[in-house]
């Protein structure tokens, strides 16, 4: 029986390498060949940005001047000042006499229910005179005056949902190394299914859709009970393969800072991770079989060389992986701003798989009651 323990385990390491390379040449490499458009096409139609803010005084002082000063001819700005006890409500009053085009939403917290930002959101939906709406967070900054054009320039009579990136800046950490990583990965994974007409989820920090979108199907009504979602599950819950598109231009990311303690990711990660359950099932299926097989191929990548005479044969599945992840991630990494982390690969995809399955399992069992 010991004998043929290695040769199972082995078995075992082609299925999940055969099931990581089909990811990798399905999905990922669709975005490998995805070229934005170079030239900046003209869109006119009127846009509302949204922004929910809950005690953000400093973020907006740093950020919200960039939005209001987007180079585009018909826009709006919303801020939703959500049950703030710092001094935003002052500081937007005195913008708004610089900036007209500042609409100021105030949510007061109420004894009787919680609010949370799917509530102020939703606020800010109904205060927007515009049908077409951008959404990104008050510590967030536009890479270019030219954001709002990139995003509104993929709305069309189809398009109703526009899935944008939102890198975190560079510090010279590990921690910050990985949480780029992660970042990148996940807008490889939700880019490049949308790619290939299976849309799953965006991030709040960059997304549009239409305000009869979100009305049509009762905005957030499904999933207001979870206190995040606000982005993932609404898009999860809308998009499909007609009416959703991405836009990569570098003038249209959205950066901001990422976090800088182990605590604080924790906490941020446990709040997103809880609402992947909700996802539709095909997604959960689509999504679990790659985290899951990931996480097999290195615990039985390490099995086979810890028990096998001969490491060669493993050895050689994960050199050939790492040359097709390199391969296709090279122009990937380039297009999405973090070239510079192509050289983590090895080490980051290993706690990537791992982390995946940590936190999936944290969401699963450990309900959050914060937004913020």
């Amino acid at each position: 029986m010991e004998a043929y323990l290695p040769d199972a385990l082995f078995i075992l390491l082609t299925l999940s390498f055969i099931a990581q390379l089909y990811y990798l040449i399905s999905y990922h490499s669709r975005l490998k060949g995805y070229k934005p458009a170079d030239e900046l096409t003209p869109a006119n139609i009127p846009v509302s940005v949204i922004i929910s803010a809950r005690n953000e005084a400093k973020n907006l002082v740093a950020n919200l001047p960039l939005i209001l000063a987007q180079n585009y001819p018909d826009f709006e700005v919303v801020v939703i000042n959500d049950c703030s006890v710092d001094d935003s409500g002052d500081l937007l009053k005195e913008i708004q006499m610089k900036h007209p085009d500042l609409k100021i939403v105030t949510v007061t917290q109420n004894d009787r229910f919680k609010t949370g930002k799917k509530f102020a959101l939703t606020m800010g939906i109904k205060a927007a005179k515009n049908e077409y709406l951008l959404f990104t967070d008050a510590d967030c900054q536009p890479a270019s005056t030219n954001w709002i054009a990139r995003m509104a320039a993929n709305f069309s009579d189809t398009n109703e949902i526009v899935l944008g990136y939102s890198p975190y800046y560079k510090t010279r950490n590990f921690l910050n190394s990985f949480i780029r990583f992660e970042t990148l990965k996940t807008a490889i994974n939700y880019l490049s299914t949308a790619l290939a007409g299976n849309p799953y989820m965006g991030i709040g920090r960059n997304l549009g859709y239409t305000k009869t979108l979100f009305f049509k199907n009762k905005g957030f009504a499904a999933h207001m009970h979870v206190m995040s979602g606000d982005d993932d599950l609404f898009v999860n819950q809308n998009a499909n393969a007609d009416n959703t598109a991405i836009e990569i231009h570098p003038d249209s990311f959205v950066f901001s800072d990422a976090k800088t303690t182990v605590s604080s990711l924790y906490r941020q990660k446990k709040r997103h991770m809880g609402v992947g359950k909700l996802y539709k099932n095909k997604h959960r299926k689509m999504l679990s079989f790659d985290a899951l097989s990931g996480f097999l191929f290195y615990i039985l990548l390490v099995l086979c060389l810890v028990l096998n005479y001969d490491p060669w044969p493993a050895l050689g599945l994960f050199i050939f992986r790492l040359i097709c992840q390199v391969i296709v991630y090279y122009k990937v990494f380039k297009k999405l701003d973090g070239k510079n982390l192509l050289w983590y690969l090895p080490l980051f995809d290993l706690v990537y798989y791992v982390y995946l399955n940590i936190f999936g399992l944290i969401g699963t069992f450990i309900k959050t009651t914060k937004w913020k």
